[in-house]
């Protein structure tokens, strides 16, 4: 895919670092995210991918670095409901959560309309086609505690889809979800970055469940290396020193060997 360098990226991130008790967490870490994109982030686990996130939604501040989203810097940016987020083990609800599959996907509303305003006919549309597009209608009035893992999943991406983003930023989204599951589960984000051209990004340690159809591969490990052609992984030099055989692995997996 020829990245559009005239058009504004939605992230531009530069020279992002990261320091805790004198480790390097993230270092010196540059990219740009443009829309429309599908992009997987993967790495080792306590490699700085979810830092990388929360810096990105500004929920971490960076030891030095830069990021912009749309234009702007972090703090003069207002407009978070183009963004949808799904963070690590939000399906793993507790079995007695009190709140039906509605209830929660009417919360993705919230960064729309102000936390005390009403419930309009527009949000309800909204919430529809949410829990259409992730196929689960048919379970709006069960409390979420009593579904399975692939199912809450699909509940906590419709409650992100629910303020019509623009970006999807998943961590680990597949925590807690059968295999069946996850293939489906990467069908439908393959749908929604073609047929509503959200852009897609989602961190995962599991370097074998890649989807085929993600345009650029980001390895986070301290430093960042940038995979522009994942099917070509081997030239991706890094690749293997970083993860070793598993890179190997990978490049079978895409060709059915």
């Amino acid at each position: 895919m020829q990245l559009k360098k005239f058009t504004l990226p939605i992230f531009d991130v530069k020279n992002l670092s990261f320091h805790v008790r004198g480790m390097d967490i993230l270092k010196n870490i540059s990219f740009e995210i443009f829309k429309g994109e599908y992009i997987a982030i993967i790495g080792p686990n306590g490699g700085g991918k979810t830092t990388l996130i929360r810096m990105l939604l500004g929920l971490e501040k960076p030891t030095s670095g830069e990021v912009r989203i749309y234009g702007k810097r972090l703090q003069d940016f207002k407009e978070w409901y183009k963004i949808g987020f799904v963070p690590q083990r939000a399906s793993l609800v507790d079995e007695n959560f009190p709140a039906t599959v509605e209830d929660i996907v009417k919360m993705g509303r919230v960064a729309n309309r102000g936390l005390f305003s009403k419930f309009s006919k527009k949000d309800a549309a909204f919430v529809n086609d949410a829990m259409e597009k992730m196929d689960i209608t048919n379970l709006r009035k069960k409390m979420v505690g009593t579904l399975s893992g692939g199912q809450r999943q699909r509940v906590m991406i419709a409650r992100a889809l629910a303020s019509s983003p623009e970006i999807l930023i998943l961590d680990e989204p597949n925590t807690g979800v059968d295999v069946a599951s996850q293939q489906r589960f990467y069908k439908l984000l393959s749908k929604l970055n073609k047929e509503d051209n959200i852009t897609i990004v989602f961190i995962t340690h599991d370097i074998g469940v890649i989807a085929d159809d993600i345009g650029r591969l980001f390895s986070i490990n301290q430093k960042a290396t940038i995979c522009n052609n994942p099917k070509e992984m081997l030239s991706c030099d890094d690749m293997s020193s970083l993860y070793g055989v598993e890179a190997h692995l990978l490049h079978n997996h895409k060709h059915g060997h």
